[in-house]
């Protein structure tokens, strides 16, 4: 990774957009260190899984601004025509009330690099997953900084226009937002759950991502074994929903727990003894946490991924048989790592620093 260059010391307007859950957890601690440098920071977030509520729960002041359109990809290319032009709307009248935004920051948001380039404002996009396609070929060539990590190798990512442009970081972004947390043991208390049981946390498949169209029996599979260890041996299975229509349907089966609202869910993934992820950032944040995590995730497996499973920090998945839900002793967690959320804003910024 190359050296990293100093902030800009005069005072910068920032527009940073949210527009799914990990994003809020991810671009949390680069709103605050922003802000603690004496920078106005703006946010607008999109109604969609719990990034709202997430806002609300870590106390982000933001501006809702649209919503998912759903998963068909007209659905999608409506709601991206849309959204952006709510965006730009938006940013003229901020723009009018208190001057034009110096640079405007997202993870993965195509949204807000496409209304930046039309109010030529320079842009800088985060991902970790390089195979969404249809996302990249927006995102990598509007922003002027594209942030990934290290493992993601940059010929993959040439074809999308990210040549000359890639800002690289050491390990996983989990281990720079989660650096400074603790712990809270109230989740297990809102939960109703008994930390003397073992708990396994579930996170449901993306359902509506363009990567990842399949429908998962695996999935299914799953949870039969988890109702029947909850039914068999006391165990607490908690099913993390992303959308209402996941959650509506879960709710209904016998033995699982659906929490209605957005929860401390790190919290609750460290009290875990076993988390299974459909997923991307939950998968890495049990990584990050030292918590033993099977991945069930049935696209393309990224760089990121690939690397974890050959070090034998993430495991995949393949059949339900593999999961043995008869516990024993909680295995000690590895050595958390925790980096400096500096480095991360030093990368998105990296488009005005000289």
């Amino acid at each position: 990774m190359a050296p990293l260059r100093a902030l800009p010391c005069v005072r910068m307007r920032v527009w940073i957009d949210l527009t799914n859950s990990p994003h809020v957890l991810v671009m949390r601690p680069v709103i605050e260190r922003l802000r603690a440098a004496g920078h106005e920071v703006q946010v607008t977030s999109r109604d969609y899984a719990q990034t709202i509520a997430l806002c609300e729960r870590l106390g982000i002041a933001h501006t809702p601004i649209g919503r998912h359109r759903g998963e068909r990809l007209a659905a999608k290319a409506s709601g991206l025509v849309s959204r952006s032009l709510a965006l730009v709307r938006w940013a003229r009248r901020e723009a009018r009330a208190h001057g034009r935004f110096d640079i405007a920051l997202g993870h993965g948001s195509n949204d807000v690099c496409v209304a930046a380039a039309a109010l030529r404002v320079p842009s800088a996009t985060m991902f970790d997953y390089e195979w969404a396609t249809v996302q990249h070929n927006l995102n990598c060539r509007l922003a002027r900084a594209v942030v990934v990590p290290e493992a993601i190798p940059p010929e993959r990512l040439e074809r999308f226009g990210a040549r000359g442009k890639l800002r690289r970081y050491e390990g996983l972004k989990e281990e720079y937002y989660l650096a400074d947390f603790e712990p809270d043991a109230a989740v297990a208390g809102e939960l109703g759950l008994d930390r003397g049981r073992p708990i396994v946390v579930v996170r449901t498949p993306p359902e509506v991502s363009l990567y990842h169209r399949f429908g998962s029996e695996l999935f299914e599979r799953v949870l039969a074994r988890l109702r029947l260890a909850a039914a068999e041996r006391g165990v607490q299975p908690v099913v993390l929903a992303r959308v209402d229509s996941q959650r509506e349907r879960l709710a209904r089966e016998p033995g699982l727990m659906v929490p209605e609202k957005a929860i401390d869910a790190q919290s609750l993934i460290s009290y875990a003894d076993l988390v299974i992820s459909a997923g991307g950032t939950m998968n890495r944040e049990a990584v990050a946490l030292g918590v033993p995590v099977f991945s069930t995730f049935a696209g393309r497996l990224g760089a990121v991924d690939e690397r974890l499973i050959g070090e034998g920090r993430l495991h995949r998945l393949l059949d339900a048989d593999q999961l043995d839900l008869g516990f024993g002793a909680k295995p000690r967690s590895q050595a958390r790592v925790k980096r400096d959320p500096g480095v991360l804003v030093r990368l998105l910024l990296s488009p005005l620093i000289p």
